[in-house]
């Protein structure tokens, strides 16, 4: 059995997304970041990092979305979400996904978690950080519009574990102060992901 800890609004929905893709047999654990539970000892047990997602799988737990997305679907080969009898292409796969995580969640991050990099207490720092999060994430959703995006998905003409991550981080770009109208490619791949019954279901489980 597989086990989903996840927070509402956060990048686990990716992996929420992909176990339904899939059709895994899994369960849910949310957990509150209001409530800080992500902090709390019986949660750091499961991940030290007080962050999620956290997929609990009956080898150990993993953390790290790529990491979670490439278990998945190579456990679930048979679901097609990604090339891997090609060393090159599933490379591909986790390049584009290696991307997000580093750098456009980070980026995304400076708009509210400004005290990871400076002191809490550095009110001019953060509010910096902030002020420069549209042009930064808009860098970011920029170049993945004019150069990564193959169309109509991710890797072309293949559905695979980065449409669903593409798709939870662009969700957050409204927020982010990004203008939708620059990245029309991005918004209508936003579109097509959240038909998906898959997606559906999982947003459904977040609410």
């Amino acid at each position: 059995m597989l086990t989903l800890f996840y927070a509402p609004g956060t990048c686990a929905l990716a992996s929420h997304i992909v176990l339904e893709e899939v059709g895994a047999t899994y369960e849910t654990v949310r957990i509150d970041f209001k409530a800080e539970s992500q902090r709390k000892p019986d949660y750091l047990k499961i991940n030290p990092k007080g962050r999620v997602p956290a997929l609990v799988t009956d080898q150990g737990i993993l953390t790290e979305t790529p990491a979670i997305l490439a278990f998945i679907c190579q456990s679930f080969s048979g679901a097609g979400l990604a090339q891997l009898d090609d060393p090159f292409a599933f490379a591909q796969v986790q390049s584009f996904n290696s991307y997000l995580c580093s750098t456009v969640h980070v980026a995304h991050a400076n708009r509210m978690r400004g005290h990871r990099w400076v002191d809490a207490d550095d009110a001019h720092s953060i509010a910096a950080m902030q002020r420069k999060v549209p042009e930064t994430v808009g860098a970011c959703f920029d170049m993945i519009e004019s150069d990564m995006l193959q169309g109509p998905w991710v890797m072309g003409e293949n559905y695979t574990i980065c449409d669903p991550y593409l798709f939870t981080l662009a969700q957050w770009l409204e927020g982010d102060g990004v203008d939708p109208d620059r990245i029309p490619k991005i918004i209508d791949h936003r579109r097509r992901v959240a038909e998906r019954e898959a997606v559906k279901r999982a947003l459904a489980d977040e609410q």
